[in-house]
């Protein structure tokens, strides 16, 4: 089967056609011009003067077979503003090969509020909820940032609001830019809290802008979250979460980068994947967990984070839970119930080179067991800290220091050495 040539042009925010003379005559050779109802009413006074097929976007899940099945040599997809900036083009670069594509930016709704409010756009970020889980907003609403969402019928302007008033942003406000480019543009203001009560309703193109103000403090902003903010059922602080300081130990071992696959093994309440996740949204982590009321806690956790769409939680036990999952090229085992050589040496053996390997202990007989399995590697391939943490605070008008218990965390990284043995 041979893949036509597709071009994917963007409109501009116009009710009226805005096509540059060269998507014009991109179009005017084309056989086939698939595009949303809206689009193509947009272009249907240039589409009278062509000879060509129009068909109406179909959902993403059949559209491959749409072009498949499409008896054309030259494809033209109508698509909003600039294609590969939050848009369909990042869908077709996935599904088709480079040399069959070709790509018309125009100027994008993104683009246009900005200009309305004279937003330079490397000082916004941008947040798409259109089709996503609310909760993502939770790991962008930070101080003293301008976020452009893009968003849907469960992330209506009031939602946002009332997301912003809940992370501690009071002084929040929300600017809502309806029908960009069009003769019935609308662009209005908002408060956070007077928005969050009103009961404004708004047109299905729209996009909003909001700007975080207040003083915050209920979301973290840097790593090391505090252990109170995490549900746990137990009192505040305690419960199965690997305590900020060890935690910030493993993370620092874990090193994530973009790309990479995380197993975080007996998961526990998700402190140290829920981490993972919210700092680095291009890290896939797994949290396994088989403990009923921990899997709650976790879920719970998940949630009033954000991290729902990089943090997958899997019901089971390892080694068997291990079987269905992405291969990870990084492990965090913080606990193993009563597996935990073999599980050393599954994880070891299955890493690839370069992977990294970290585990935690408390008890004398799990520090044996990692200091056997250490015993097994070469020098330059294991590190290891001991953490004794005395926490203080004030009773009395006198500081006071409760101390913890000593936690050996290990990491072990499938170096190779100059001979290429691992």
């Amino acid at each position: 089967m041979v893949t036509p040539k597709i071009h994917i042009i963007g409109l501009g925010v116009s009710e009226s056609v805005g096509l540059t003379e060269q998507a014009k005559a991109v179009l005017s050779r084309c056989d086939i011009v698939i595009g949303s109802p809206r689009h193509l009413q947009t272009l249907v006074a240039f589409l009278k003067t062509i000879p060509i097929e129009q068909v109406v976007l179909p959902k993403l899940g059949q559209l491959r077979a749409t072009i498949d099945n499409a008896s054309a040599q030259e494809i033209a997809v109508i698509a909003s503003g600039d294609p590969l900036y939050f848009g369909i083009g990042r869908w077709f670069s996935k599904h088709f090969s480079n040399q069959d594509l070709s790509f018309y930016p125009a100027v994008s709704s993104i683009q246009a509020a900005c200009h309305r409010f004279g937003l330079s756009l490397q000082d916004v970020s941008v947040v798409s909820l259109h089709g996503r889980p609310l909760e993502k907003i939770r790991t962008k609403i930070k101080s003293n940032t301008t976020l452009v969402v893009l968003t849907d019928k469960f992330s209506q302007p009031q939602v946002l609001a009332r997301e912003c008033l809940a992370a501690g942003f009071e002084s929040s406000t929300v600017r809502v830019c309806e029908n960009l480019g069009n003769s019935d543009e609308k662009l209005s203001s908002y408060t956070a809290a007077e928005l969050a009560l009103s009961e404004d309703s708004f047109d299905p193109l729209h996009l909003s802008i909001v700007s975080v103000l207040g003083k915050g403090g209920i979301l973290p902003e840097f790593p090391g979250f505090p252990d109170t903010v995490f549900d746990t059922g137990a009192l505040s602080g305690k419960g199965m979460i690997s305590k900020r300081e060890v935690r910030l130990a493993i993370l620092s071992f874990l090193q994530p980068v973009n790309g990479d696959v995380i197993w975080d093994i007996g998961a526990g309440c998700g402190g140290v994947s829920v981490e993972l996740a919210y700092w680095n949204e291009q890290v896939g982590v797994y949290a396994i967990e088989y403990n009923q009321q921990r899997l709650e806690y976790l879920a719970t956790n998940q949630h009033r984070f954000g991290v729902v769409g990089n943090l997958e939680i899997v019901n089971g036990r390892a080694p068997e839970a291990l079987m269905k999952l992405p291969a990870a090229n990084k492990v965090f085992i913080g606990g193993s119930d009563g597996e935990l050589s073999s599980l050393l040496e599954q994880v070891w053996r299955d890493l690839p080179s370069n992977g990294v390997l970290v585990a935690s202990a408390v008890i004398e007989a799990t520090k044996q067991e990692l200091l056997a399995f250490a015993q097994t590697l070469d020098d330059w391939q294991v590190e290891s800290v001991m953490l004794s943490v005395s926490r203080g605070g004030l009773l009395e008008k006198k500081l006071r220091y409760i101390d913890k218990l000593p936690v050996e965390v290990f990491c072990f990284t499938k170096i190779c050495n100059a001979a290429g043995k691992t």
